[in-house]
Parts: structure tokens; sequence; C-alpha cells
């Protein structure tokens, strides 16, 4: 139904503290877009309305509003851009060219005064249509910013980046985790758990040097592994396996051989600690590792090497995010909303394909499929959501580390659901503020600088991007997805 057909229905107004009808109207935006909102003067120009796609029809939006008698004018924000429909009445108004429409008075005996939230409330109307986005205004329209704007911002972040070092990441105090190569992995499991990391440097005695990294995803594909030689995982098979033989193991199951069939040694990325940000940032970026052992050496063999620190995307925003902070005016795009950029893996809007592949999963699923999904989606975290998908919670790869409580990993995978693999990560010893801030969410009208700051505090590595109100899951925004923007 589009403005000029616009019918009232009469059966579900309510009366107003002006002791005028709201009544529902449908306004339609037939003519596509990723994102479109709808404001107007019936709501006072304060509020962006959003406008749900209707199945079946991709490029056609709609959106019902409570309306009072009168004249009005209204306006769709598509992608960031304020339009008009050309086919419906329009006019030159205060803020261009506006589509009207007149919604005819129906005189009322007032004889109670209701709030507009429960008009609102009272209609068959969804909720998440009329949720207050921000104090929005079309003076304040979401901005729109040429080629040129976004390349001259991501130089003056590269600029920033280039002028500092790996110096400025060390903390006053803190420790870094090594572990030996030749530690049964077993053994390095429960360590990890028990430090509560997800990751740590490896350290060959006998070379004198630090030569790898492991990780939660070493675990995954440990378990895999093991997984698919029985139906149970047995504690003594991973008692038999070292650091250093899993990597020489995983180097044949990636067929990473020379040409005498012998595994081809990866070398160690780290940096030095004059080493500036943004070769830091590109090489996490790169290689597509988590973190970089930042290393200092006395001596220039390298020999006798210190670990310093681990170098992280989340370490290098901090400092970024402190700097551009309160002259954040001065780069227009970090005041873009992530929809209009658009930042991030997206759930696919009706009618859509998406390149990039976005996995969600119920709390009764198994854990096997879990660990499937991360490794096969090549993805580092699946939100976990009910049936309407609003999000419950989040199953990371470093969540894996849990299964050492207990010897859980003993356990058949296909057996234990992700509700019972997150509970193993959650006792009562686990300070409150820990177990709730277990995910960090956002929402798609949230500014890049907003999200900046939310992924720079320790321990957030994404964001999940969600519909205000129900919770209902629209994306997921990673550190590596802000640095891929902002460094081009």
């Amino acid at each position: 139904m589009f403005a000029s057909d616009m019918n009232s229905v009469r059966e579900a107004s309510r009366v107003t503290t002006a002791g005028m009808m709201l009544f529902p109207i449908q306004f339609t935006w037939p003519y596509g877009g990723r994102s479109v909102f709808i404001s107007g003067s019936f709501n006072r120009w304060a509020e962006l309305v959003p406008m749900s796609q209707v199945e079946g029809a991709p490029n056609v939006f709609q959106a019902v509003c409570a309306v009072s008698h009168g004249c009005h004018e209204y306006k769709f924000l598509v992608d960031g851009e304020w339009r008009h429909d050309e086919r419906q009445p329009h006019k030159n108004g205060e803020y261009g060219i506006v589509n009207t429409f007149d919604a005819l008075p129906v005189p009322v005996e007032v004889a109670q005064v209701q709030p507009r939230l429960d008009v609102l409330n009272s209609m068959e109307v969804d909720t998440g249509l009329t949720h207050r986005i921000s104090a929005v205004t079309l003076n304040q329209a979401v901005p729109r910013i040429s080629e040129e704007d976004v390349q001259a911002c991501r130089h003056r972040i590269s600029v920033f980046l280039a002028a500092h070092t790996a110096y400025e990441l060390l903390p006053e105090s803190g420790k870094v985790v090594a572990l030996d190569v030749n530690l049964p992995v077993k053994q390095a499991f429960h360590i990890l758990s028990e430090q509560g990391i997800a990751l740590a440097p490896l350290w060959d005695n006998c070379k004198g040097k630090f030569v790898g990294v492991l990780s939660a995803s070493d675990f995954i594909l440990i378990l895999r592994e093991l997984g698919n030689h029985g139906s149970n995982l047995t504690e003594e098979e991973l008692e038999t396996h070292t650091i250093s033989a899993w990597k020489e193991g995983k180097a044949y199951m990636n067929r990473q051989v020379d040409g005498h069939g012998r595994p081809i040694p990866k070398h160690l990325i780290y940096a030095g600690p004059c080493d500036n940000l943004k070769d830091i940032a590109l090489k996490i970026l790169q290689s597509g590792v988590a973190i970089v052992p930042v290393i200092h050496s006395s001596s220039e063999d390298g020999s006798f090497p210190q670990l310093l620190h681990l170098a992280s995307l989340s370490g290098i925003l901090k400092c970024l995010c402190r700097y551009f902070k309160h002259c954040s005016g001065s780069l227009p795009v970090l005041q873009l909303p992530i929809y209009a950029i658009p930042l991030g893996t997206w759930v696919p809007r009706i009618g859509e394909s998406s390149s990039r592949p976005f996995a969600m999963l119920r709390p009764t699923a198994s854990l096997s499929s879990a660990l499937n999904m991360l490794v096969q989606a090549r993805v580092s975290s699946i939100p976990i959501v009910d049936d309407n998908d609003s999000l419950l919670d989040i199953y990371s790869r470093s969540d894996i580390t849990a299964l050492a409580k207990g010897r859980a990993y003993t356990h058949n995978l296909n057996e234990m659901t992700i509700y019972q693999a997150l509970q193993l990560g959650q006792d009562s010893n686990t300070p409150y503020e820990m177990r709730s801030q277990r995910y960090q969410m956002c929402l798609r009208t949230d500014t890049l600088l907003k999200v900046m700051e939310q992924l720079a505090n320790p321990g957030v590595r994404r964001l999940v991007i969600v519909e205000a109100g129900s919770n209902r899951v629209e994306g997921v925004v990673s550190l590596t997805d802000v640095f891929r923007f902002l460094l081009g």
C-alpha cells in the first residue's frame, strides 16, 4: 500500500493526550536499498523508524507508524541518503522536497488519557519498528562522504600508526606465558585453561628461540582429528602427543612438506619493540594470526631473545582511540554508522546472496557441529540464538580451553551440546561481571568510533550486531573488519 492509498485502521485507534486519535498507517518504499528508514512530522522528525523488507519482494520495504489527524510530511532515509517518493504527492518543505499526506480528523470524546507509549504497544505493530534510534533529525542526517574523504582519513590513521612503535603497547606491569615445545599437549591444554588465555608462544630450548604459537585453533583441530579415528577421545592419546609432534603432524595434514616428504618449518611471525604499529597491524592481517609476539634480542644473531609482549589489534586500536577520541570531528568517517560503510559480516537479506558465510547455532546443537563450523567457515565465533534468532550467547574458538575442566574433552563431543560446553566456563567462582560480559553487542546505527572504542576493551575481539529491542542477530563486526577498512 502506497502513501496516497493510506487507509486508517479505525478499529485499532486509541486516544492521545490531545484528545485526537492515533491510527496506524502503512508506508511503503518500493525502490530497494540495503537499509531504509522513515521519519516525518507525525513523529516530529525525532525518530528514524526502520522499514522491513517484504518477503518475496527484496526491493519493497514497509513500516507501520501511528499518526494523528492533519497534514503530514515525511521522507525516507535510504542507505544513509534522504530521499522522497516521486510517484507520491510531494512539495518543497523545510527539509527540501518531502512527501505529503492528509490524515482526516476524527473527533472523539476524551474519556481517559493514555500515554503514547501505550498507544503503540496496544496496536498490532512490530515493536522493532518503533524503537528510538537516537535524536536524529533531518538536519542531522547520516553523513555521506566522498571517496577522497575516506582516503584522507585512512592516510591520517596510517601516518599515526607509522609514527608509533610497539614500545607503546607494553603495559607497566604484566606477564606473558610461553610454553616449551616438548610439553605434552594435554598439559598445555590445562595451562591455557588455568591461565585464562587462548594462546601462547612456543619456546624451543634446543634452538634457543621462539618457534611458533599454540592456539585454541590447534586444540580444535586436535580434537577433530583424534575424533575421526575413534568414537571417544582418551586422555592417553593427548598424553602421547607433544606440542612439537602435533605441529609436525599438522604440517603433514596440511601437506606442507618439501620434495623429500619432510615438513617445511614455518617461521615465527614476530615484531621488534621498535617496529611501527602499522607494520604490526599489517602482519596480523596478512598472516591471519591473532597476536604477534614482541621479542627483543640483545645480539645481532637473535640469540638470548626476550619475550616482552603479545601485540594484538585490540592494543593497537586502543592507541588509535586514545589519540583520535577528542579530534574525531576532523575525521568524518568515524562518525558514520557502521551499516553505511558497510562494516562486518551481515545476515543476508531476503533475495540477497552473501559472499561471506554467516553462521548461527541453537544452544541444543552439538559441540562437534560448532567446532566443524568454526573450521569450515573460517570464523572465530558463532552467535548462539533462540528460535527467533535473538542472541543468547556466543561460542568462540577460545572457549575450547574450558573442556580442560573435569577432563571434559574425553567425552563424546557429538553428545555434548553447546549449552553444556559453555557452562563449563561459567562456574560459581567466576565473577558475575565476567559471566555477564561474555559477549558485547552493538546496533547497526552505532558510529564507527563507538564500535572502535568497544573493540578496544581488553578481551573483546568482536561485537554482535543486534536489532534494538528484540536482540535479533543482524551481523558481526570484528577487529579484523575494522582494520581492513581503516588500512584500506
